[in-house]
């Protein structure tokens, strides 16, 4: 059943008692727009945020990355200041980071950025055309878990964007269609599993989630699943889409190890921006992959979702169509978690929309963009497959260990006739080029 959202109102960085509760937190727009002078298509990512530790140790970052899709050139913009501090007013969005600013009240706000080494300056308004939506906003009031630590995560899912931009001395106007998120919490990526404050309420977050999942999840053995190392729960994998009948979506999927088969995540799909239908019988598959070989993961490029909720269903292909910006911040501080990576890139999405009655074809925009938690183990996959009755009963593995320099491959079956089989082999550093 579809269920309107409750959400109408700006989202704020107060929880119910009117308390800051955070140790991050961010706002972001995402953007895809034209220059009316040249007609030149362009996809626009701008992010303002500022963690603490305590009252004393604070920080703050400046992300732009401004994509040319028509020359798959990329402008970015990226100031990182420990010890700053964003200028923030309470109860009103109005964020500042030097002559860069977000601000305005729902439905209407006022974007101005500046990318200083670029000479790049944009302003524009963005005027919502949808109701804001809490990611959960039926389970779990919004909350997330991260770690041990929780956050809440709103959205807006379109916005109208129109003003002008600045490159280095050309005067352009723009139009085009936009997204919005606030996102804040007691949690840290250097430190995913030391945000002790609020671990109870973590733990019932869990719980609400967990049950939430099995209850939309029939147990089932299924014919494969897919493990690795980098698709650990502290990083996920974002959709924000655009179709071009007007209507929208946001995926975000904590895996769970998962890299192909069942999401852990959630799909918010909306029509017309006033009522949101949550899916959470989720499938993914990844049929274009992408190695980072000086950090040693795999992320997607291209991925399939097969979502489903009573008679509706939403099946379709998103894929990168221009060069990744792929950003990577490494941390010493940590014995097993190396680095932060975000591989941000505008793309395209086809499918199909069924409500049980007809079949409705689907195209339109996305911005693909998988996080990933680094692990000391580095790329690390086991596939795992079931042969069930009546076709036989049995089991096959294969696991291949960057972190052990091993290819391995396994079967045992117990019918129709009893097998077992071993391989093993060594994988040479220099050959290592997986993905697809």
């Amino acid at each position: 059943m579809v269920k309107k959202s409750k959400t109408q109102t700006p989202l704020t960085a107060y929880d119910a008692q009117g308390q800051k509760t955070r140790v991050l937190e961010w706002w972001a727009i995402e953007a895809f727009f034209v220059s009316q002078e040249d007609k030149k298509k362009w996809s626009l990512k701008v992010a303002l945020s500022e963690g603490f530790v305590d009252l004393e140790h604070r920080g703050v970052v400046y992300n732009m990355t401004l994509f040319d899709q028509d020359t798959n050139k990329q402008y970015i913009y990226y100031v990182r200041s420990p010890g700053a501090r964003l200028q923030i007013k309470n109860n009103a969005l109005d964020a500042r980071y030097d002559d860069s600013y977000m601000k305005g009240a729902y439905p209407t706000y006022e974007m101005h950025f500046h990318d200083h080494d670029n000479d790049i300056e944009i302003d524009f308004t963005s005027h919502a055309e949808s109701f804001p939506h809490w990611v959960a906003q039926e389970i779990t009031q919004g909350w997330l878990p991260m770690g041990i630590g929780f956050y809440r995560y709103g959205f807006i899912p379109k916005t109208r964007v129109s003003g002008t931009m600045k490159l280095q001395g050309k005067s352009l106007t723009i139009s085009g269609d936009g997204y919005f998120e606030h996102v804040w919490g007691s949690f840290d990526y250097e430190h995913p599993w030391s945000t002790l404050s609020g671990l109870f309420k973590t733990l019932r977050v869990y719980k609400k989630l967990g049950f939430w999942w099995l209850e939309h999840h029939p147990l089932k053995i299924p014919k494969t699943i897919t493990l690795s190392t980098e698709n650990n729960p502290l990083g996920y994998d974002w959709v924000w889409a655009l179709f071009d009948n007007g209507w929208s979506l946001f995926y975000g999927n904590a895996m769970f190890w998962i890299m192909d088969g069942p999401a852990a995540g959630v799909l918010i799909f909306t029509k017309d921006g006033k009522t949101y239908t949550e899916f959470s019988d989720i499938t993914f598959h990844y049929t274009k992959t992408t190695y980072a070989k000086d950090h040693d993961f795999l992320y997607p490029t291209e991925l399939e979702i097969l979502a489903k909720k009573g008679k509706e269903t939403l099946h379709f292909t998103c894929a990168i169509t221009s060069d990744i910006r792929e950003y990577i911040r490494t941390s010493g501080k940590h014995r097993f978690w190396t680095g932060l990576a975000i591989c941000e890139a505008p793309g395209i999405i086809k499918g199909s929309y069924n409500d049980g009655a007809q079949t409705i074809p689907l195209s339109g925009v996305c911005k693909i963009e998988p996080q990933r938690e680094l692990s000391f183990l580095g790329h690390n996959m086991l596939t795992i497959g079931f042969l069930l009755p009546p076709k036989g009963v049995g089991i096959t593995m294969h696991l291949e260990s960057h972190f052990f320099k091993k290819d391995i491959s396994a079967s045992v079956h117990l019918a129709p006739r009893p097998k077992i089989q071993l391989k093993m082999k060594r994988i040479d550093p220099s050959t290592i080029h997986p993905g697809t």
